[in-house]
């Protein structure tokens, strides 16, 4: 453990921008507040994103979502829809939204360094028309957010780059033990090993869109 005596703190905006310097022009212009031609095209291809929320408290929570490319779907210029399918039940990012309607949001493409962000301020729907257009697999979403975008623009590479991401040389998923194991060594569980094995293997798959 680091001593706090020896940590040296950022306490103001002015001491960050002394280290770190004034962003280029290209990165304060970049922001948008509604969907160019182009982020439409992004999330058409896109097949996974992350949510990030935070609760009237400001307590964070960041979710994955993910589905087929394209499964955002887009309602008008600045408002976006994301299915919800069965999961763990949890709902920690929802019972935020409930509190505190304000989202930020990362579009992944596969492959590609730079990132499409979007922040805005998010609803829950259980119900829409446009949900039939959400079904995956004949399976309609559970609910949906709705986003209301209020800045929209593309990061930079530069993350990925460093961390080499999308390198298959670079990957080393045996560097960890499978999730069967991770859960019964970091929780408790009347489930025997074998019993998450199981839970864990094929039938996880085909389990993704049933409820």
């Amino acid at each position: 453990m680091v001593a706090p005596a020896e940590l040296v703190e950022i306490a103001s905006e002015a001491e960050l921008r002394e280290l770190l310097g004034e962003p280029i022009p290209r990165a304060v212009t970049k922001e948008r507040v509604r969907l160019h031609e182009i982020d439409r095209e992004w999330l058409a291809a896109a097949p996974f994103c992350l949510v990030a929320t935070a609760d009237r408290d400001g307590n964070c929570d960041v979710s994955p979502k993910g589905d087929p490319p394209g499964f955002t779907l887009v309602l008008d210029d600045t408002t976006i829809a994301i299915p919800e399918r069965p999961g763990n039940r949890r709902a920690d990012g929802f019972r935020n939204i409930l509190a505190n309607p304000h989202v930020g949001l990362v579009y992944l493409i596969p492959g590609r360094g730079e990132t499409l962000r979007i922040n805005g301020r998010a609803r829950l729907v259980r119900e829409a028309p446009f949900f039939d257009q959400m079904v995956v697999k004949g399976h309609r979403p559970i609910l949906a957010l709705v986003v209301e975008i209020e800045q929209i623009f593309f990061h930079c590479a530069k993350a990925f780059m460093r961390s080499a991401l999308w390198r298959p040389e670079s990957w080393h998923p045996e560097a960890l033990p499978p999730q069967a194991q991770i859960v019964k060594r970091v929780q408790k569980t009347e489930e025997s090993l074998e019993e998450l094995e199981r839970y864990y293997g094929a039938e996880y798959a085909r389990r993704l869109y049933q409820s």
